[in-house]
């Protein structure tokens, strides 16, 4: 069992404890995210890997999909952007109200709930992946086609 630093942290997690990639290290999890019915990424399973602070839950884990992604909330890196994963406090580009970013208060199960439900609902105001975002206002039918895509290669397709 991990064994160093955040006891706080792997208190908390501990108590969460649902995806750890090996007992080895709590800190870092696997989510599988089903495409949630009714978008384009509906029948899709998409692995992602959770990241978490030591200093958990006063700050966010990150998150990343590690399986292909084509979202305007996700980094081309896979990196998830949504406002539960931005640290706690006041936006310093005055975007996000402190209520709508982290606090100690979340947990995975929000984390994930907030994920399936910006899958569904993108916000390309705030795009991450701008030719992702360009394509959902623009071209919704060649971005259902690259989203369908990534739903059969999810699937091993």
């Amino acid at each position: 069992m991990y064994k160093s630093g955040g006891s706080t942290a792997l208190k908390r997690l501990m108590t969460e404890y649902r995806g750890p990639v090996t007992e080895d290290n709590f800190f870092e999890w696997e989510a599988v995210i089903a495409g949630p019915p009714d978008t384009p990424f509906e029948g899709g399973l998409f692995t992602a890997m959770l990241t978490f602070p030591r200093d958990y839950p006063l700050n966010p884990p990150t998150m990343r999909f590690t399986s292909p992604m084509f979202h305007p909330n996700v980094y081309p890196n896979g990196t998830v952007c949504i406002s539960i994963l931005h640290p706690p406090g006041d936006d310093p580009n005055h975007y996000e109200s402190s209520s709508e970013r982290w606090s100690p208060v979340q947990s995975v199960e929000k984390i994930l709930l907030s994920v399936l439900s910006m899958i569904a609902e993108p916000n390309d105001e705030s795009g991450a992946n701008v030719d992702a975002s360009k394509m959902w206002r623009e071209d919704r039918a060649q971005y259902n086609a690259i989203v369908a895509d990534i739903v059969r290669r999810s699937l091993g397709l």
